[in-house]
């Protein structure tokens, strides 16, 4: 996660929290050219598709946002608000520890400058989850999921399931590329889209080292908005 690279003019950090920032700064550097591009549009609540190469900071520039948002209240939590899918169950693992790291050090930041922090819960689930873990889940599900896009269709098919994915405020969807235009895919997509008729539009941000051609992948990243015409609900690429 160390790394110091020089940046454009444009400093992505200032819409952080002011100890985020800080942290950042000290922890892991100056923010990568990728992060002071993103940083502004997925603070201004828009859909991204962010692609960069490997060790770019491509995942910590789309989960930094979130964890400001729970610091700074934006985010309630003692529910799921952030899904995270990827179709790697390996790298799943990762990512949940990747962010615990992150997460403990914030947490120590803040009680050093006696400011509060939330409880900030980064759970797994995939078929490898113990149901004793994924009942827990149920009864008290964690601010952060990680998951697979099978798993997400099985949660979608379940009242549980359904019922932890209701307050969900921003989906990541990592390794895009991956499934793009294959069944797979659509199977993610669909799911995703599912997911709007129990929380609601959310913010959509896609992670991918390289996809092409950008403008289709964006508008399937985007997927279909509900609408109101003359009292008739109809839905429609996301603009």
């Amino acid at each position: 996660m160390r790394r110091k690279k020089n940046s454009i003019s444009l400093d992505g950090l200032s819409v952080f929290h002011p100890l985020i920032a800080k942290w950042f700064r000290n922890q892991v550097g100056l923010p990568t050219d990728v992060q002071n591009m993103a940083w502004p549009v997925i603070a201004g609540d828009k859909n991204a598709l962010i692609t960069a190469p490997t060790g770019s900071g491509k995942t910590l520039t789309a989960f930094l946002w979130a964890l400001n948002c729970f610091v700074t209240g934006k985010l309630d939590t003692g529910y799921t608000r952030v899904l995270y899918v990827s179709p790697l169950k390996a790298l799943n693992n990762d990512i949940q520890r990747n962010l615990l790291t992150p997460v403990d050090e914030l947490k120590r930041v803040f009680k050093e400058s006696e400011e509060p922090f939330p409880e900030i819960r980064i759970l797994t689930r995939s078929g490898d989850t113990p149901q004793s873990e994924r009942r827990k889940m149920l009864r008290h599900p964690p601010e952060i999921l990680i998951t697979t896009p099978e798993s997400l269709n099985l949660l979608l098919s379940s009242h549980g399931g359904r019922s932890m994915l209701t307050d969900i405020s921003t989906v990541i969807l990592d390794e895009i590329h991956s499934v793009v235009g294959e069944k797979r895919g659509v199977h993610l997509i669909t799911a995703v889209d599912r997911l709007v008729l129990l929380s609601g539009e959310f913010q959509r941000i896609a992670l991918s080292a390289t996809v092409r051609p950008l403008e289709t992948v964006a508008e399937y990243v985007g997927g279909f908005q509900s609408i109101e015409i003359r009292n008739h609900r109809s839905i429609g690429p996301d603009p």
